[in-house]
């Protein structure tokens, strides 16, 4: 599935302001602050229906105006977000318009790389954990209705120790109603990650290596309470009452990522080992939502080029290029990087995009 028109208006920086597209690398170049990574983002709302920066949509309205707009033409298919102040937010999907968020969730697959995901290795597990469901989500929207469920009633059980924690009375039947939707909903959210990091890792593997020319060897795992989890919640009631939340289950998972053989790549990666396993975690994430749902994700690599040499810069750009990928949106603050690579690469489709901000409003011409 390939964007071939982008329309925003009123939308972070941008009042108004139509893109078209070409169906292999489109490079986004300018300096720092002038919304290269906003156009990135509005693409991102596209398939995610939220920002992957900003949590806050009401945030990403332009500066005192009340809506944002978003508009994508994926050949026949036109999808578009709008959100209006004070109103909730609407994905619409040619004429229809989604109930439910979560219902267009995996209809135009996406994979994202950003600085932001610096924070995949050196953040809490619940960032890790997000990358997972992520995943999962894109591909299995079975795995995305339990998890939404569990989180529900994560949330009310946590709710319920809080309260009989403040009034010093235990409703053990109250705890077990929640505990059984944690089970049911929880075991289809072990099941899944536990498939997912068999296909996974072996395609992580791959792409470290093909990055790292094999100077390294690396470990990815699943880091998970092990035992059944009925089992697992009566064992934890003691410190769950005192806690006052749920301290087992999915919700507790995490990655783990190891340089071998055994040092932790948050303790002791580098930066350039930081960024190598970053990378490889993306296109793995790539490769995989390509398999399991047949169709290849767009790839939008938002300022990826720092720390990494110009022939590392030239062989990604060349490998996302091929065959082997589809559409590809990218940001640098570097023209003449841009043009050497692709100079080097005369039989790849490309356009090349200054995007500049004159103090009143953002410009985005064709620089190739």
């Amino acid at each position: 599935m390939t964007l071939d028109r982008l329309s925003l208006v009123n939308f972070k920086n941008y009042a108004q302001i139509d893109v078209e597209l070409c169906p292999n690398v489109n490079c986004f170049v300018g300096n720092n602050g002038v919304g290269k990574t906003n156009l990135l983002d509005a693409v991102y709302y596209l398939s995610f229906c939220k920002s992957y920066l900003n949590p806050i949509d009401t945030q990403n309205i332009r500066h005192g105006e009340d809506f944002f707009a978003i508009h994508g033409d994926y050949g026949e298919l036109k999808v578009s977000c709008v959100l209006k102040r004070g109103q909730p937010k609407q994905m619409r999907v040619g004429k229809k318009t989604y109930h439910a968020l979560s219902e267009h969730i995996g209809r135009i697959p996406l994979v994202i790389v950003s600085p932001s995901d610096q924070n995949l290795i050196i953040g809490g597990s619940e960032a890790r954990r997000r990358f997972v469901d992520g995943v999962i989500s894109q591909s299995d929207s079975g795995y995305l209705n339990h998890l939404l469920q569990y989180n529900k009633a994560l949330d009310q059980r946590n709710r319920l120790l809080k309260q009989m924690f403040e009034d010093r009375q235990w409703d053990e039947p109250s705890v077990l109603l929640w505990d059984e939707q944690l089970v049911r909903h929880g075991q289809f959210i072990t099941q899944g990650r536990q498939q997912f990091m068999t296909g996974f890792v072996p395609l992580f593997n791959d792409y470290f290596n093909f990055i790292a020319d094999g100077r390294e060897q690396v470990r990815v795992s699943l880091d998970t309470q092990a035992g059944d989890l009925s089992d697992l919640l009566l064992q934890a009631r003691q410190a769950d009452r005192y806690a006052q939340y749920t301290t087992v289950g999915p919700h507790k998972d995490d990655l783990e990522f190891i340089i071998m053989p055994d040092m932790p790549v948050k303790r002791f990666g580098s930066q350039g080992q930081q960024k190598t396993f970053l990378l490889a975690l993306k296109l793995a994430q790539f490769e995989y939502i390509y398999k399991t749902c047949g169709m290849k994700p767009i790839l939008l690599l938002d300022d990826i080029f720092d720390k990494l040499d110009i022939n590392r810069v030239r062989q990604l750009v060349q490998l996302v290029a091929g065959d082997r990928f589809g559409q590809v949106l990218l940001t640098d603050t570097q023209p003449g990087r841009v043009e050497a690579i692709f100079d080097d690469l005369p039989n790849v489709e490309h356009r090349i995009f200054d995007v500049a901000n004159d103090g009143t409003s953002t410009l985005i011409t064709i620089s190739q």
